[in-house]
């Protein structure tokens, strides 16, 4: 079928859906449509499409979402991510803001609050113990007294805690509060890689491009401050050789780092053989509200467009 069928189906849209919709589903019904005629695909491709995607549903829970995972094997949140939290103007500041990465599908809000210094390791489960430390400013250099610090990291066996009845409920989790001064510090593992769950669509779909399923060994952050923008990233051991080649292409240069052997001191007060230090620069939120103004100009003018194109459709029928 033509363009003009395309066409046919993007004009239905009625007179009480929103400039956004238009937009939106009217370009995904575009470029699925080019794909369906690019492709040649049959009954029984669409078919077995239609039940990857039901699959999806039913594999994702309260622990575990399948769609994030599908959408992390093709790039697509990594993308999201750097498109949504790019910054196109640095406002003057004297540091860039900290890269963002993907949230992942294993957070998990309220995880215990700890004492800067304490352990987020509620039950022993192996592993290189390692203190981690370091500043939360803004792009100006200048410290964040009280940002809200969230870290949540796998075992060593490659399971987050919500996946692994062996482990109780939040371990490998905290937040944390920077002093006056914006240091945080805690006590974890240095993170383990591990495959991301391999057993349903998004297994399948690396199966299909002869792909690993292995992920960098990392440790996930939020960071947040009031009039700051939120920060969601993750930080990669320089050392596993997954950070080179990560299964969803989140890895981001500026959060690669190096666990070094503890100071003689900071081993022995915190038991640790490992550490790390590790800094985090917020953008103010105003700043990048200013910055997604222009893309939601461009999308503005985009909903018009569609907007006096239907106009213009409905009037010669």
């Amino acid at each position: 079928m033509s363009q003009e069928y395309t066409d046919f189906v993007i004009n239905s849209f009625g007179p009480k859906a929103t400039p956004r919709s238009r937009r939106i589903i009217g370009s995904l019904i575009q470029h699925i449509h080019d794909f369906t005629r690019e492709n040649y695909i049959t009954v029984d491709e669409w078919m077995y499409g239609v039940e990857f995607i039901n699959k999806i549903g039913q594999m994702s829970d309260s622990t575990r979402n399948e769609g994030i995972l599908v959408s992390d094997v093709l790039g697509l949140e990594a993308l999201v991510d750097t498109q949504t939290h790019a910054v196109a103007e640095r406002h003057g500041s004297s540091t860039a803001a900290t890269s963002s990465a993907i949230l992942g599908p294993f957070y998990r809000e309220n995880s215990p609050v700890y004492k800067n210094g304490e352990s987020i390791i509620i039950k022993e489960v192996g592993g290189v113990k390692a203190y981690v430390s370091g500043k939360i400013t803004n792009t100006q250099g200048e410290a964040l007294a009280g940002a809200m610090v969230e870290v949540w990291h796998c075992a060593p066996n490659g399971l987050y805690e919500q996946q692994d009845p062996e482990q109780p409920d939040f371990n490998l989790r905290g937040t944390f509060y920077t002093d006056k001064d914006g240091f945080y510090s805690f006590v974890c593992l240095e993170p383990t890689a591990y495959p991301i769950p391999y057993d349903g669509p998004a297994g399948g779909l690396l199966q299909f491009m002869d792909r690993h399923p292995m992920r960098p060994s990392h440790i996930h952050w939020r960071v947040t401050h009031p009039s700051y923008h939120s920060l969601i990233t993750q930080i990669y051991n320089r050392e596993d050789p997954y950070t080179e080649d990560d299964s969803v292409f989140a890895v981001k240069e500026d959060c690669v780092v190096d666990f070094i052997k503890a100071d003689g001191k900071i081993a022995e007060e915190h038991q640790v053989e490992k550490e790390l230090r590790f800094s985090v620069a917020l953008e103010l939120e105003e700043f990048v509200q200013q910055d997604r103004k222009k893309i939601y100009a461009q999308q503005k003018a985009l909903e018009d467009h569609l907007h006096e194109k239907s106009r213009l459709n409905s009037t010669t029928k």
